[in-house]
């Protein structure tokens, strides 16, 4: 069980590592520049190459980016424990997603994104407690 503060501490963390992770997703031009540094540092480990960036590739990376982004934001500016637990159940279900994608032969890179987003899917699932006692409606 994690005091509140920590819970705060925990939420703010993973909304900063959010908007850091995200951010290369929520313009057409920045998606393509990560995309291209990928495509160099799969070069360099002498992976596959990766498929071309389609226009529905980047349109959809800008939508993943603008709402993660977004979202974020919602999570820095409101202290609210209730936010996290629902980011703690996209995280959940983006580590399902990701999974399946690194199953089926998406980038090696993807393994260091489940380690992360499931790390902090388990530690948001964690109970909580209120100022010296345990409060189920956080949990």
């Amino acid at each position: 069980m994690l005091s509140q503060d920590t819970m705060y501490r925990l939420n703010r963390v993973s909304a900063l590592y959010d908007l850091i992770v995200t951010w290369p997703f929520a313009t057409p031009f920045t998606i393509g520049l990560f995309f291209w540094a990928v495509g160099h540092l799969h070069a360099a480990f002498g992976w596959a190459a990766l498929p071309e960036l389609s226009v529905f590739g980047v349109l959809f990376g800008n939508f993943f980016g603008t709402v993660v982004l977004i979202w974020s934001a919602v999570r820095l500016h409101l202290k609210d424990l209730r936010l996290m637990r629902y980011d703690a159940l996209g995280r959940w279900l983006f580590s399902a997603w990701m999974l399946n994608a690194a199953l089926n032969g998406a980038s090696p890179v993807i393994w260091v994104f489940i380690a992360i987003e499931l790390s902090f899917a388990v530690l948001q699932s964690l109970p909580a407690k209120e100022k010296g006692r345990p409060e189920a409606a956080l949990s």
